[in-house]
């Protein structure tokens, strides 16, 4: 059980610099562009099955999620360059969360 936390607490690691850079890098487009190169390369470095599907649907349901939620007053956000609602890296960085979550439950299903 140790031996997964580890792993689980290893997959973290990128999501948890990813969050580190938002209050360091100010233009949101600039730090749209780090999270699609960390994104890449995280997923040449190492690759599971079916990770780019998951990306893409994390991507495209908390885009939704969050433009809904902003729409209806639950979520304001002070940067907003993603049709004037959200940060443009935030679904990106969701979106590699996903990827983070489905890895971490694989490795505690074994």
């Amino acid at each position: 059980m140790i031996r997964k936390t580890w792993v689980v607490l290893l997959y973290c690691v990128p999501v948890f610099l990813m969050i580190g850079f938002i209050p360091f890098v100010l233009n949101d487009y600039l730090l749209a562009i780090i999270y699609l190169f960390f994104i890449t390369a995280l997923l040449v470095i190492r690759s599971e099955k079916n990770d780019l599907l998951v990306l893409v649907i994390g991507f495209v349901v908390i885009t939704i999620s969050e433009l809904f939620f902003v729409s209806t007053g639950v979520e304001t956000f002070t940067r907003n360059t993603l049709f004037g609602l959200i940060p443009i890296w935030l679904p990106l960085l969701w979106a590699y969360a996903f990827v983070t979550i489905k890895r971490s439950l694989g490795v505690l299903d074994k």
